[in-house]
């Protein structure tokens, strides 16, 4: 049913409340695990300065959460692919579900009610309304830290 299957993170706690729920279901299926980071750009347009600096920092952060990721899937006896880009985080995320043909994404939700959702916005929240793949989400609350 699913021989892809696609972990966007950001580094957080939250985000990675959803590695097992891709690691179960990666087991089950006997599917690859793909850790994708996408290094959000889109503030780096008000940088005058620095920029490239401040893209390398973020570039350096986000190998360093999918190569946590990947180790802990491996852990498990999953081998994850893992792969940092560059953009904004809802469009790399639902292109690069579609050009490796992923059959599910599974991510995680921060638990953001009421206003706090609609002024911080949601990446998952985008990229369930814009995936052609399945998305199951995982609800990550800050109770759970």
């Amino acid at each position: 049913m699913y021989d892809r299957i696609l972990l966007p993170t950001d580094g957080s706690d939250a985000a990675e409340s959803a590695l097992p729920h891709a690691l179960e279901l990666a087991e089950t299926f006997d599917a690859e695990l793909h850790v994708l980071y996408v290094v959000d750009t889109r503030t780096l347009a008000t940088i005058d300065l620095g920029a490239d600096a401040v893209l390398s920092t973020l570039e350096a952060e986000g190998e360093a959460a999918v190569e946590r990721l990947r180790s802990r899937a491996a852990e498990t006896g999953v081998d994850a692919l893992a792969t940092v880009e560059a953009g904004s985080p809802p469009d790399i995320i639902v292109d690069y579900a579609d050009d490796h043909d992923v059959d599910l994404v599974v991510m995680a939700t921060h638990g953001r009610r009421g206003w706090n959702r609609y002024l911080l916005g949601s990446v998952t929240e985008r990229v369930v309304r814009s995936s052609d793949a399945p998305v199951l989400t995982a609800r990550h609350s800050e109770h759970d830290e």
